[in-house]
């Protein structure tokens, strides 16, 4: 019986160690990444707009081992401020926002993809505006972009991830932002890079993961 006790506390003991390490570790990387930009340290995302079921599911992926993000993603204008992770699936968006493959790394030129819930992180996207910045903070480099297009287009419509004339960030999350089931459209964010908006870091680069086909964004 008292072999049998330990066993279970070894196990409930290393369960608590993995859930705390992994909250702390998606922190400390988001912390670290935005030391490289001098900008202050963000703190739990704000989730007034969220849905129940999106703000249970953020709290639910951190207790999955955080991947080190690839940089962050900033929108003063609506107040997002979010780690950027590689791919789409559904761990990935509820716990931040992700890199669609197949398009642009972070920190380089191009169109680079990133996708959200509509219902969660990207959900403050129904309030912005052309002319609003968008910022891609990575080890290397801070890359500010200005939003100059905003188009609600089918899923199907994967010409809105091809490269444009300028260097590009576009944001992807479903549409209608409070539709009631699957939304069938896709809001699309495209900004592109201004004049004078790389602001280079002193760290080595990040190496990113290789490239592959396009993915489209979950349906929520």
């Amino acid at each position: 019986m008292a072999f049998g006790t330990a066993l279970v506390l070894i196990y409930v003991i290393g369960r608590v160690y993995s859930v705390v390490s992994s909250h702390l570790e998606l922190h400390h990387s988001w912390r670290e990444l935005l030391a490289t930009s001098d900008s202050r340290t963000p703190v739990d995302p704000d989730m007034h707009l969220w849905s129940k079921q999106r703000v249970a599911a953020y709290r639910e992926s951190l207790k999955s081992q955080a991947p080190f993000p690839l940089g962050v993603l900033k929108i003063p204008s609506i107040g997002l401020e979010v780690p950027v992770l590689q791919g789409t699936d559904d761990l990935t968006l509820n716990r931040a926002v992700g890199h669609i493959e197949g398009t642009s790394d972070p920190g380089s030129f191009g169109n680079i993809g990133i996708a959200g819930h509509r219902d969660g992180f990207f959900r403050g996207l129904k309030d912005i505006h052309t002319g609003d910045v968008v910022e891609l903070i990575s080890q290397t480099r801070t890359n500010r972009y200005v939003v100059d297009e905003i188009l609600i287009v089918p899923p199907e419509e994967t010409s809105v991830l091809s490269d444009r004339q300028k260097p590009s960030v576009t944001l992807v999350t479903c549409y209608p932002f409070y539709f009631v089931g699957s939304a069938p459209l896709r809001y699309i964010v495209h900004a592109s890079a201004t004049a004078s908006g790389n602001t280079e870091h002193s760290r080595k680069a990040l190496t990113s993961t290789q490239r592959a086909g396009l993915a489209g964004t979950p349906k929520t």
